[in-house]
This record gives C-alpha cells, sequence and structure tokens, in this order.
C-alpha cells in the first residue's frame, strides 16, 4: 500500500484566441492585440474560460457523466496565455471518496497558467474561490467601482439562451458552432443529441461564463468607464446540470464582493442561473472582474477628489 500523489494529465493543447473582436464599452477590449500591448501585455490573452475544457476529460475519468451535472471548478489565473503558446491540464488524483480535488494548468515551459479545485457536489466543500474571498481584506478608496455596494442584485431577471448557431453578443462575438471547431477538447455531447447521455446536446463547461455574460449589461452595475476588464478569478458550479443547448434559461445576479489590489479594482458577482419559470436552480457562477485602474484616464483625478479631505 502507497500513499504516492498520483496525477492525471492532459496532452499539450494550443487554445485559440476568439475575443479579437469583442467590444467592451464601446471600444476593443483587452483581447485585442493592439489595446494589450498598449496596456503592457505582450499580446492579447485567451480568453481564461477557455482552459476549462481542457479539464474535462480528466475531470470525467474521475467522476463519470456526475462531473457534468453536480461538477464545480473553481479557478484563480495566474499568467496569461496568447495565442500560439501550449498548456498542459492536470489533475491531482484525490483519496477514494473525497468530492473535492487540486487541479492546475501550465504552459508547456512550466510557467503556472491557473490554480484551481474541482469538486462533485452535492457536498462540494470550500472551494478555491470561496477560501480567496474569505481572505479578502478591506478595500481601500474605489474610484472605478465607487457606485457598487456588497448585497446589490441585478435590475431584472436575464433570459439568456445558447443556440447552436447563435451569435452571443458584443461580448461574445462567435457561435458555439464557432467555438466547437477549435475548441481544445470537442465531445459529440456537445452536438450531437443522439450522443448524448441526457438526450440533449450539452453546454461546455467554458461556454457557461459565455452564457452567462452575454446578457450581463442587462444587470445595471454602475462601472465608470470606459476602462478595461479582465477576469481574475472565475468558478462554474452545476447545481442540477449539464446546461443545455437551445434551453431557455433566467439569469439573476449579485455582488457579493469588492476588492482592490495595486493595480486593479474588483468586484465579485455571483450568477444563478434558473430555469425557464425561475424557480428550479440549475447552475452558479462567481466571477471576479478585475478592471485595470491605468485604463480609466480620470482615474488619478478622481481619486484625489474622492480622498480629499479624508
Amino acid at each position: 500500500m502507497f500513499d504516492t500523489p498520483m496525477i492525471l494529465s492532459g496532452p499539450l493543447r494550443a487554445p485559440r484566441q476568439m475575443l479579437q473582436h469583442q467590444e467592451y464599452d464601446g471600444h476593443a477590449s483587452l483581447h485585442d492585440d493592439h489595446m494589450a500591448q498598449d496596456l503592457g501585455f505582450k499580446g492579447a490573452p485567451i480568453e481564461g474560460p477557455t482552459h476549462f475544457s481542457q479539464f474535462d476529460p480528466l475531470l470525467e475519468r474521475l467522476w463519470g457523466r456526475a462531473w457534468f451535472e453536480r461538477g464545480c471548478i473553481s479557478s484563480h489565473y495566474l499568467n496569461m496565455v496568447v495565442e500560439g503558446e501550449q498548456v498542459r491540464a492536470f489533475v491531482q488524483m484525490p483519496p477514494a471518496g473525497a468530492s473535492r480535488t487540486r487541479i492546475w494548468a501550465e504552459k508547456a515551459d512550466g510557467t503556472p497558467v491557473l490554480e484551481a479545485s474541482a469538486s462533485i457536489g452535492p457536498d462540494h466543500g470550500i472551494t478555491l474561490l470561496e477560501e480567496r474571498m474569505a481572505r479578502l481584506k478591506p478595500h481601500g478608496t474605489l474610484v472605478i467601482l465607487r457606485d457598487l455596494k456588497v448585497g446589490q442584485k441585478g435590475l431584472q431577471d436575464e433570459p439568456v439562451k445558447m443556440g447552436p448557431e447563435q451569435h452571443m453578443g458584443a461580448l461574445y462575438p462567435f457561435s458555439l458552432k464557432d467555438k466547437l471547431a477549435c475548441i481544445t477538447e470537442n465531445s459529440p455531447w456537445y452536438s450531437d443529441a443522439a450522443a448524448s447521455p441526457w438526450g440533449r446536446s450539452i453546454i461546455p463547461f467554458e461556454m457557461v461564463s459565455v452564457l452567462v455574460n452575454s446578457s450581463s449589461r442587462k444587470a445595471g452595475f454602475g462601472v465608470k468607464g470606459p476602462a478595461i476588464g479582465l477576469f481574475a478569478d472565475l468558478q462554474v458550479r452545476m447545481i442540477d446540470g449539464p446546461l443545455f443547448v437551445d434551453e431557455p434559461y433566467l439569469v439573476r445576479r449579485e455582488i457579493v464582493a469588492l476588492s482592490d489590489s495595486r493595480r486593479t479594482e474588483s468586484y465579485w458577482v455571483l450568477s444563478r442561473v434558473f430555469d425557464a419559470s425561475g424557480t428550479h436552480l440549475k447552475a452558479e457562477m462567481l466571477l471576479n472582474s478585475a478592471t485595470l485602474k491605468h485604463s480609466y484616464e480620470p482615474y488619478a483625478e478622481e481619486l484625489a477628489a474622492l480622498t480629499q479631505g479624508s
């Protein structure tokens, strides 16, 4: 009998960047090469949720189809990946009967891309992002996010749906069909209802954020801009999954934390995905949207005004 830690790993993959034409606050986003370089990055980063697909075959091997029904991936992003770079996913084999394990991704040279927890419900335990939120320190003076409050809810229930060829809007200028043409780990479950154990095509884990965020502007969260934001942390949890292609859902949002760092201001939003009736919770997404302070032109001037005399 050995207690040697065992690790599952996948192949090196070169994820594609699909947000070159994303519009954000009426301008190009961080995923535009010129914008990224103007902000001091070497190039436009791959959107963070893209990396989730590399974990799906490993976690399905670990927990079977239950991964897509009750799985949770809770990720903190460490280093950006640009198109052309290769990434490998790793999963630490948990003890027998455990409902949570450590997962991570690295570039081909060993540079860490993300750290995360993966868990299977209903008893997920405390996820990586819940641990991180518990350690958040009180924030300083917020400029870009000064009108936001913890506990603030979206203005309305937001209807969302993802059809196979549905263009997902200015934030996500592509369709599920476009994504499946270049997704790192494809499955017939994503496009062939007859092949799916649920008799319906399912939405990939990495596309849940596209579904949920496609309507995010309706929430009415008053973020000052124009400014450039990025995903710093992302958690996708299935409660009664999977989510299905061409199925209508309702999204309800709530700000659950505010934080800041030397370079960013962040708001953490918990988005709950319900069935079309709004009575049956299907999934949840926790997103830490970090806005770069120096991308907001009047930041220094407004900070000085807000702190004057304090």
